[in-house]
């Protein structure tokens, strides 16, 4: 009985950390490479997030989608709370970039290093993608 409770524990902990962190924001499937969350974009861009935009455009929309929307079944949003600054700072989109990252929020499978990037090429696309993050409420 007891080894029934810890198992039924486990699966329903699981079930909700998919519930919560897995699954499209909105709940529903989308069509596949489809934009997963709509994104508002600030009325102004400083210069270093205008080299962001034009540089996630090149190295990082063609997965994350346009303006980090993300892609269903491709790759996630970065206009997620998942992504906010608090638990994912700065280097740690830095590291994902000159290094790739395992999957750990969602089922995307892993996200290989950027080719062609340096460190110094990840500020203006941070700076960016938070600029973004902010107009739609993540900070």
């Amino acid at each position: 009985m007891r080894i029934a409770i810890i198992t039924l524990t486990i699966a329903l902990v699981v079930a909700g950390g998919w519930w919560a962190f897995v699954r499209p924001p909105d709940g529903n499937s989308t069509t596949a490479g489809a934009p997963m969350v709509a994104v508002n974009l600030p009325e102004n861009f400083t210069p270093l997030e205008q080299t962001g935009a034009a540089a996630f455009t090149v190295n990082c929309a063609d997965c994350h989608g346009i303006n980090g929307a993300g892609r269903d079944g491709i790759a996630p949003p970065l206009i997620h709370k998942i992504y906010e600054p608090s638990h994912h700072g700065d280097m740690s989109f830095q590291l994902a970039m000159m290094q790739g990252v395992r999957a750990h929020h969602w089922s995307f499978g892993d996200m290989p290093a950027v080719i062609g990037l340096a460190p110094a090429d990840a500020e203006p696309i941070i700076a960016y993608v938070r600029a973004v993050q902010r107009a739609n409420g993540i900070n």
